[in-house]
């Protein structure tokens, strides 16, 4: 079927649209759509209606108006007295306009009408308006705006004409522009009523989310009205009860939070756990749980700070006072401060971490401790030897029974302030097992990137730890996980000489322990019986087990003095101290000074010190196998096994007969066989050891050596050198063998010691043994077991 064309004069409308079989009142008011009137009324009263896209335009152009719009008759025009004209018009087609010109006075349009199809499924179609009717229906009951006559909605569910049924339906919704002609421009039977069900089906959905959302609120307004009511009548019975003091008490937890100084994050929080705690019984586990948690958060400090004043000339005077000697050991801590002091107003500034290593007793606690009273901070002492479980530096989570902060927050609390200075004791004793790995944990505790936002299990909330300063204290960097070790500044602290121990006795401890044991003014005590405590009743590289020796001389002197006074000082002589402290536990000096065979003097480090070690070497009869005991560590077996296999290279320069190793079984010992022992500095030591007992020549015990040993025979260098040289020193030991690269670590060895000593610097183990091994004694008569010894 063709579509007719047809030239009609234009009536735009604004913010309508108007479907066809309607009739409709349409105000016109502007000049050109009057005009359009007149002339239509004056032929056969046809128009166009279309609508603007714009609705603001006085003046549309043809841009400005839809391409589809209707044809209506003009039934009747009444001129209000404004002059504006009430046009009633009957809708009759959709039509698509094609050309617009300009009239006079209004404006004409040549459009062609759009007719369906007229052929449809009618078995489609029938289901189509039976779902649209009963879409509508339920349309007009939802839409609460909707004022339809029931009769209009009659009238709609008994039509019985597809074509008429969908333009009607979508003329009564409240649809907007868009909508609505989206129902306009569709052609077709099928498609408009598909259409208009759709846009009716979206609606209706919207309809019932608006309820279920209208529902939910006034049903929560109620809960809260019920709530408050009840709130109120809670009130009320408390005051009958005598039961002000709980919401008092309420009141004055609200008033502290809001004085904390609590970040906002953290008092939202808290404001919220407290509206919990109010609605909650006083007496039931819950309320408990939830006041403890609330007593936690007010009582780790959010903003008190101490009198922070970092000033290195007095950290230096404090140092002093409280500590001998460790000269290198102050200027790194003064040096690690200055920084600080002059970084004091930059908040960005994040410094490492102090760590101090060193053996036990030479005043790492008491360096902590010195440090936080030079700076007028609080100073607070964790201890983590032993802790193997996360949650105790994490805290356990509030579900828990029994849950509590771990230890970083408790001591916040305890330091009562933001700043104080932490030391964290013993951090090489954290183990880790099957309830987390604390030493993983610590990384967010010591790490300046993060300890910002240090988060607590228990408390559940960011903490800021970034200005607490911490000082970390260990007897070894072994057993310290590296990434741990990587966020810390290492300070490390050697053993005391023998010279500084004896200073350290005369002007800390025994004044000290005079002071606790009540002698002052009654006990006195000779240099000599100093040094003698000190080498024959002690052997450490601090002073703890020295102090222990002097507190047990006053106890005793103190016990003598009550049984029998005496008038004055009583002095204690080098030759009473067997009467007060019993028999001296180690011999002055415990070196071996007659030459051996098959023995080499060695110096070792341990977490304690140095210490000597003497190694042993034993060539039988057999086939050529190496056992090696007292309690060897894998690579100091490793070391073993190298020296063998550098003496068989060079059998020929020692004498040695050529296969020997095939004849000879060799046991290398290493005494005091319940400690264990590892390590590859004792490298030359196994190799003169095992030299002297396959050649025979006896090797110098007044020497003592330490360097690793290579299969070329070169000697490399080892650590702990100071500690060594200061065990040597102390042993009696006066001529010792290093390698030569280890040259630069003798200026940190204490100059009354160097001075002491005889030091050859090696880089062949041919070096040492030509200076150890004596030239070997006269043969002894031949025997049937084969010969290791060069013929004479």
């Amino acid at each position: 079927m063709e579509n007719r064309t047809l030239e009609l004069p234009v009536i735009p409308l604004r913010n309508t649209v108007i479907l066809p079989h309607a009739t409709s009142p349409v105000d016109v008011g502007r000049p050109r759509s009057k005009a359009a009137v007149e002339r239509a009324s004056e032929g056969d009263r046809h128009v166009f209606l279309v609508t603007q896209k714009a609705p603001e335009v006085d003046e549309p152009a043809p841009e400005d108006l839809y391409d589809t719009g209707v044809l209506a008759a003009v039934k009747q025009v009444m001129r209000l007295p404004d002059g504006t004209l009430q046009v009633v018009v009957e809708t009759k087609a959709r039509a698509r306009l094609l050309a617009y010109r300009e009239e006079r006075g209004y404006v004409a349009a040549a459009g062609e009408l759009l007719e369906d199809p007229p052929t449809y499924d009618e078995a489609l179609v029938r289901v189509l308006m039976r779902e649209l009717k009963e879409a509508f229906e339920r349309y007009v009951e939802a839409h609460k705006g909707l004022r339809l006559d029931r009769y209009k909605v009659e009238a709609v569910l008994g039509m019985v004409d597809p074509v008429r049924l969908p333009d009607v339906a979508a003329g009564y919704a409240t649809w907007n522009v868009e909508d609505k002609m989206a129902v306009l421009e569709t052609v077709g039977v099928e498609n408009r009523l598909k259409k208009v069900l759709e846009l009716l089906l979206r609606d209706l959905e919207r309809f019932a989310l608006d309820s279920k959302i209208a529902a939910r609120v006034k049903e929560q307004m109620d809960a809260n009205q019920r709530e408050y009511y009840l709130r109120e009548q809670m009130k009320a019975i408390q005051k009958e009860l005598g039961g002000e003091d709980a919401a008092g008490e309420m009141l004055e937890l609200r008033e502290r939070i809001e004085a904390s100084g609590m970040p906002d994050e953290v008092k939202e929080k808290a404001l919220k756990e407290l509206t919990r705690l109010e609605r909650m019984q006083p007496g039931s586990p819950e309320a408990t749980v939830a006041r403890t948690y609330l007593d936690w958060l007010l009582d780790v400090p959010w903003t008190e700070t101490s009198g922070d004043a970092i000033d290195i000339q007095l950290t230096r005077q404090v140092l002093d006072e409280d500590h001998y000697g460790l000269d290198e050991v102050k200027e790194r801590i003064l040096e690690f401060l200055a920084v600080r002091q002059l970084a004091e107003d930059d908040e960005s500034y994040k410094g490492p971490i102090l760590c101090l290593v060193g053996p036990p007793g030479v005043g790492k606690t008491s360096l902590g401790r010195s440090v936080a009273r030079s700076m007028n901070r609080k100073f607070v002492r964790i201890s983590l030897g032993g802790v193997r479980d996360e949650a105790e530096i994490r805290g356990h989570r509030r579900t828990y029974i029994g849950a509590l902060p771990g230890k970083i927050i408790q001591a916040m609390k305890t330091a009562g302030v933001v700043n104080p200075v932490f030391l964290l004791d013993e951090i090489d004793k954290m183990a880790s097992d099957w309830r987390g790995d604390p030493a993983s944990a610590m990384l967010e505790v010591l790490d300046p990137e993060q300890n910002k936002t240090f988060t607590d299990h228990y408390l559940d909330v960011p903490y800021d730890l970034s200005r607490v300063f911490f000082i970390t204290t260990a007897n070894s960097l072994s057993t310290i996980p590296g990434p741990l070790r990587d966020r810390m500044e290492i300070i490390e602290i050697p053993g005391y000489t023998a010279l500084e121990k004896e200073q350290i006795a005369k002007g800390f401890l025994w004044p000290r322990q005079l002071e606790a044991g009540q002698m002052k003014g009654r006990l006195a005590i000779e240099d000599a019986a100093i040094r003698r405590v000190i080498h024959e009743y002690t052997r450490e590289a601090g002073v703890r087990e020295l102090e222990r020796q002097l507190a047990k001389l006053v106890r005793r002197a103190a016990k003598r003095y009550i049984e029998n006074p005496w008038e004055g000082e009583r002095r204690v002589a080098e030759a009473d101290l067997p009467d007060y402290l019993g028999v001296p536990k180690y011999r002055p000096d415990k070196r071996e000074d007659a030459p051996q065979v098959g023995a080499a003097q060695g110096l070792a480090w341990t977490p304690v010190g140095g210490a000597l070690l003497t190694v042993e070497a034993l060539a039988v009869p057999g086939k050529g196998n190496l056992k090696l005991t007292g309690n060897l560590g894998d690579v100091m077996k490793e070391s073993a096994q190298a020296a063998l296999s550098y003496l068989r290279s060079t059998a020929s320069r020692w004498g040695l007969p050529e296969g020997f190793h095939t004849q000879w079984d060799l046991h290398v010992h290493v005494p005091e066989g319940a400690t264990p022992k590892d390590g590859p500095s004792a490298g030359i030591t196994i190799a003169v050891a095992i030299a002297s007992a396959l050649t025979g020549r006896p090797a110098r015990m007044d020497w003592a050596m330490t360097g690793e040993v290579t299969l070329r025979g070169k000697v490399l260098a080892i650590g702990g050198l100071k500690e060594k040289l200061l065990a040597a020193h102390q042993s009696g030991i006066r001529q010792v063998i290093l390698p030569a690269e280890n040259e630069p670590q003798l200026a940190e060895v204490p100059e009354e010691v160097l001075c002491d000593l005889e030091v050859k610097l090696v880089e062949q183990v041919e070096e040492v043994l030509e200076t150890v091994l004596l030239p070997a004694p006269e043969p002894t008569p031949p025997t049937d077991k084969p010969s290791l010894r060069p013929e004479a």
